[in-house]
């Protein structure tokens, strides 16, 4: 009898160092331009599952970075979120995570510092003004310098010429320039720059970041590109190579009715479409569209795994 009430317990013991009550943490890391709308996604995911989220943000294209050198060191990652589709691809392209999904948009606009008459029929001429001080993010460190190149490239389909004036006199503020002065830490990167040090008049950036400036300093101005200038800015999502349960688990909530919601709150708009690789074709299409379905059934397995094991005890 009592060998028997040993063996029970010392099974009950080694199933609780497998499996334990408390989960384990999903590590999500994300474009700067997420960390807001995220930190909220990630904290009603965890009162929801009860699943602790660890959050990593920065620039999309020094995240991308980080995660391949982390993932060659054996460590753990689950999922990225960027604020471009290319970065993300760049990790499935070496077979270091799942397809990307297109999970939500963002758009480029211009934060205009109070006092200037700027509306979007005149911001080309107000950018080529040598007098106004233009300030972007760093392109290939992060999508936003990216999307601003795109911008002074159609400048110059309407004038050849634009794009060497606008880039020549672009100040890198931030996004991982090296050089780049350094934000006092707290502080808003845009309201610093263009209210505060006036370091910038005109600033090219997300139209969700403005949103978070201008409820710092309401007076500075949120410009919308006209037509012939416009980028939107299509946002990628993948799950990392040999991701966890809780880190698939985390990316299905993120694409969610509910995780959307969020997004949408904080200025973000609905994807369009689903981005996939042009070289993939028809099968691309189908595995990036169906990745949420994968994710699920990732999940539904998990689950079964965890109840067999308790019956077995």
């Amino acid at each position: 009898m009592n060998k028997h009430l040993f063996a029970v317990s010392l099974v009950t013991c080694v199933c609780s160092v497998m499996l334990p009550n408390q989960a384990f943490a999903a590590v999500l890391y994300n474009a700067g331009s997420l960390g807001n709308a995220l930190k909220e996604v990630s904290s009603d995911f965890t009162q929801i599952y009860g699943i602790p989220v660890t959050q990593v943000s920065g620039p999309s294209g020094s995240i991308r970075e980080r995660i391949e050198k982390e993932l060659s060191e054996g460590a753990s990652a689950d999922v990225f979120a960027s604020a471009d589709i290319g970065n993300p691809q760049q990790l499935y392209d070496k077979g270091l995570s799942q397809p990307v999904v297109n999970f939500i948009d963002n758009r480029l606009v211009a934060i205009v510092k109070p006092g200037l008459s700027v509306t979007s029929d005149n911001l080309l001429d107000y950018l080529l003004n040598p007098e106004i001080k233009l300030g972007t993010s760093t392109p290939i460190k992060d999508p936003s310098g990216d999307y601003a190149q795109e911008i002074f490239r159609k400048a110059d389909n309407i004038k050849p010429g634009n794009y060497d004036i606008l880039n020549n006199k672009a100040l890198q503020l931030v996004g991982g320039n090296p050089n780049a002065p350094t934000v006092p830490e707290g502080k808003n990167s845009l309201v610093y720059f263009v209210k505060e040090t006036q370091q910038a008049d005109v600033f090219l950036a997300y139209y969700t970041s403005g949103l978070a400036a201008r409820d710092i300093a309401s007076d500075l101005q949120i410009v919308e590109l006209p037509d012939n200038l416009a980028v939107r800015a299509k946002y990628g999502l993948t799950v990392l190579k040999n991701a966890s349960p809780e880190g698939d688990k985390l990316a299905k909530y993120i694409l969610s009715p509910d995780g959307q919601k969020v997004l949408l709150k904080y200025g973000f708009t609905s994807a369009k479409s689903t981005s996939v690789p042009e070289s993939q074709g028809v099968g691309g299409v189908i595995l990036a569209v169906s990745v949420a379905f994968a994710l699920q059934k990732k999940l539904v397995a998990y689950k079964k795994q965890q109840v067999k094991v308790k019956i077995n005890i």
